[in-house]
C-alpha cells in the first residue's frame, strides 16, 4: 500500500523519465555532481549515481582506481641520524610510496667531502626506515633532465622532495631547479638540532687526535678537547617533543600471546650493524622491544666520550626502524624479573659484537635473571662495525673531514642567518 502511494505521489517524475529521458537523465546527472540525493527524485531508494557507475564502469571505484602517489626523495643519508629519518617521514606522508635515491660515492666526494659510511651501509639503514618503501641506488646528485625524465616515466614518480634548506651544486645553483620548473616539487620542513655535518663535529671535538687509540674491543679511548668543550662546541641543539615521539611510534602494543623479544643497548651513532641485529631479533618473535640506555650508563659502561648522540637523539633512531615495535627510553642496566613480568617478555636477546668499557671489572652480568629462567639468546652479530669503529674512520680521517666541516658549516650558518619559519612537522 505504501508503495502503491509513493508512486502514485511522484507519478510526474516517471511521466517525466518516459516522454523525457533526455531531459530528466540531464536533471540526474547534475543533482549527482551537485550531492544532492537522486532518491528525491525517485523516491525508491534507487543507489547513490556514483556508486552505480562505478558498478558499470562509467566512473572507477575510490577505493580500487584511485592513483597512488608516488614520490621521490634523494640524499646522501650519511652517518643516518633522526634528521633523515623525519625528513623521510614527511616525505612519505605527501604520497602513498616513498622512493629514496641513494646518491653514489663518488657523487658525494665530488660535491661534498669523503663519506662516512659505504653504500652498501647506507643502503641498510635507509631500507631498514619503516617509511621506505624503494630504494634506488646510486643516484645523481643533481637532477638532470634525463634523470628527471627516468624518475618520471620508469619509475613513475609524481613529486620530487627535499628539505627547505638549499641544496647547491658547486657552481652554486639549485640542484632541483628542474623539478621547481616542471612543477614537480614539494617542499618539507628541516629538522632542526643535528645535521651529519655536526655528528662528525661531535666526534672530531670530543678527542684528541694525538692520543686516540682503540682498546681490545675497539673501543674509543682518548682524553677530551678541552678547548672545544670549553667553548660548547658541537652541543646538541636538539628539543625532544611529545608530539617527535609519537609521529616516529607504531602506537600499538603487542598481542595478549604474542612473543616478545628483548634487546637493549646504547645504539649509539645508528649503524647498519644496529639494523642487521635488530632485524634478527625481530625475527624470533612476534613484538620487538629495544631498551636504551641511559647516557649515565653508557658513559659508566663504555667510558668517555661515549654516548656521542643523547637519550632521546638515540631513542628516535631506533624508533624509526622499521624492524622495532616499540622502546624502553631510559632501559635499566640489569634486565629484572619485574621488567620481565610488566613487558611479558618471552625471549632476552643479545649480539655478539658489543662494547665494553675495559677498565670496568667484576661487573654484573645484567642477563643474569634471563639467563636463569632460561629465556636469554646470544644472536650471532650479522656484522662487525660498532659505534666506535665508525668514529675511527672520521679520526682516521681527520684532516679531510676538518676541510669537508669547515666547508658545510659556512652553507648552515648562512642558512641559519637567513632562516624563516616554515610550517610542517
Amino acid at each position: 500500500m505504501w508503495v502503491a502511494m509513493h508512486y502514485e505521489s511522484n507519478s510526474w517524475i516517471w511521466e517525466g523519465v518516459y516522454y523525457n529521458p533526455h531531459l530528466f537523465g540531464g536533471l540526474m546527472l547534475t543533482a549527482a555532481l551537485l550531492g544532492l540525493s537522486t532518491s528525491y527524485f525517485t523516491g525508491l531508494g534507487v543507489p547513490h549515481l556514483p556508486f552505480l557507475w562505478s558498478d558499470l564502469g562509467i566512473f572507477p571505484k575510490k577505493k580500487n582506481g584511485k592513483k597512488r602517489i608516488r614520490v621521490y626523495m634523494d640524499g646522501c643519508f650519511d652517518l643516518m641520524h633522526y634528521g633523515h629519518a623525519n625528513a623521510l617521514r614527511q616525505a612519505k606522508a605527501l604520497g602513498d610510496e616513498l622512493v629514496v635515491g641513494l646518491v653514489s660515492d663518488e657523487e658525494i666526494v665530488a660535491n661534498k667531502g669523503p663519506p662516512v659510511l659505504s653504500m652498501e651501509e647506507r643502503l641498510a639503514l635507509v631500507s631498514g626506515l619503516k617509511w621506505v618503501d624503494e630504494v634506488i641506488a646510486n643516484a645523481p646528485y643533481e637532477i638532470t633532465e634525463k634523470f628527471m625524465d627516468t624518475l618520471f616515466n620508469e619509475h613513475k614518480i609524481d613529486y620530487i622532495i627535499h628539505g627547505d634548506d638549499p641544496c647547491l651544486l658547486p657552481d652554486g645553483t639549485d640542484a632541483y631547479a628542474l623539478a621547481k620548473k616542471a612543477g614537480r616539487y614539494k617542499q618539507i620542513k628541516r629538522t632542526e638540532g643535528v645535521s651529519s655535518t655536526d655528528i662528525v663535529g661531535r666526534i672530531l671535538s670530543l678527542v684528541r687526535v694525538p692520543e686516540v687509540s682503540q682498546d681490545h674491543n675497539g673501543s674509543l679511548c682518548g682524553e677530551p678537547h678541552k678547548e672545544s668543550q670549553s667553548k660548547g662546541a658541537h652541543v646538541s641543539h636538539f628539543l625532544p617533543t611529545s608530539r617527535r615521539i609519537v609521529q616516529f611510534s607504531n602506537g600499538k602494543g603487542p598481542a595478549p600471546n604474542a612473543c616478545v623479544v628483548y634487546i637493549d643497548g646504547a645504539f649509539d651513532l645508528f649503524h647498519a650493524g644496529h639494523v642487521e641485529i635488530l632485524k634478527s631479533a625481530r625475527q624470533l618473535g612476534d613484538f620487538l622491544l629495544v631498551g636504551i640506555h641511559t647516557d649515565q650508563i653508557v658513559s659508566e659502561h663504555r667510558g668517555n666520550p661515549h654516548p656521542i648522540m643523547h637519550l632521546h637523539e638515540r631513542s628516535l633512531s631506533v624508533l624509526a626502524c622499521r624492524y622495532v615495535d616499540e622502546v624502553i627510553i631510559g632501559a635499566p642496566w640489569e634486565v629484572t624479573t619485574d621488567m620481565i613480568t610488566t613487558f611479558n617478555i618471552s625471549l632476552v636477546v643479545h649480539g655478539t659484537v658489543a662494547e665494553s668499557n675495559p677498565l670496568l671489572t667484576g661487573e654484573n652480568d645484567p642477563y643474569k635473571v634471563p639467563k636463569s629462567m632460561g629465556i636469554f639468546r646470544l644472536l650471532e652479530s650479522p656484522k662487525n662495525i660498532t659505534t666506535s669503529s665508525v668514529a675511527q674512520r672520521i679520526m682516521a680521517n681527520h684532516e679531510a673531514f676538518l676541510k669537508r666541516n669547515a666547508k658545510k658549516a659556512e652553507s648552515e650558518k648562512k642558512y641559519y642567518a637567513q632562516k624563516k619559519y616554515v610550517s610542517g612537522d
